[in-house]
C-alpha cells in the first residue's frame, strides 16, 4: 500500500472516530500522535488531510450537501461521509493531488470499508465535485 494510500486511512481512521464519538477531530488526533498504541506514527500527511478538513469542514460540508442530491450530510453513513470530506479537501485545496487521484483513493477505501453502494456513491458525487470545481473556488 503507498504511502499516501495509509496515510488517508488513518486521517478517516481519525475523522470517524471523531464522529463517532462525537469528539474534536484535532484532539482525536493529537492523542492519535501522542500514544500511536500498536500502531506506526500518524503520517504527516494523515495530520494535513484532518487538519485541512476541519479548517474547511463548513465549506466542505456545504458543497456535499448541496450536490448530493437527496442526502444530508447527516444521513449519509458515517464512513461516507468521512471519506467524501478527505476527497473534496484534496480536491479543493490541495494541489499536490490529482482530482483524478483523490477520486480514485476515496473510491478504493469506499471499496474496502463501506456498503455496496457506497463507491458509486462516492465516484458520483466527487466526480460532479471535480466538475464544478472552478465555481466552487470561486
Amino acid at each position: 500500500m503507498a504511502a499516501r494510500t495509509k496515510a488517508r486511512k488513518r486521517a478517516l481512521d481519525v475523522l470517524f472516530e471523531a464522529d463517532q464519538r462525537g469528539l474534536d477531530p484535532l484532539t482525536v488526533l493529537a492523542r492519535r500522535i501522542a500514544e500511536p498504541g500498536t500502531q506506526a506514527p500518524v503520517p504527516q500527511y494523515s495530520v494535513d488531510l484532518v487538519e485541512g478538513v476541519v479548517a474547511h469542514l463548513e465549506r466542505i460540508d456545504e458543497v456535499l450537501a448541496t450536490h448530493s442530491h437527496g442526502w444530508t450530510v447527516a444521513r449519509m453513513p458515517a464512513v461516507d461521509r468521512s471519506l467524501l470530506r478527505v476527497g473534496a479537501w484534496e480536491i479543493l485545496y490541495n494541489d499536490e493531488v490529482p482530482d483524478a487521484v483523490a477520486v480514485a483513493e476515496a473510491v478504493a477505501l469506499a471499496e474496502e470499508l463501506s456498503t455496496d453502494e457506497s463507491p458509486s456513491f462516492v465516484n458520483g458525487l466527487l466526480a460532479r465535485i471535480v466538475e464544478l470545481k472552478p465555481t466552487l473556488l470561486a
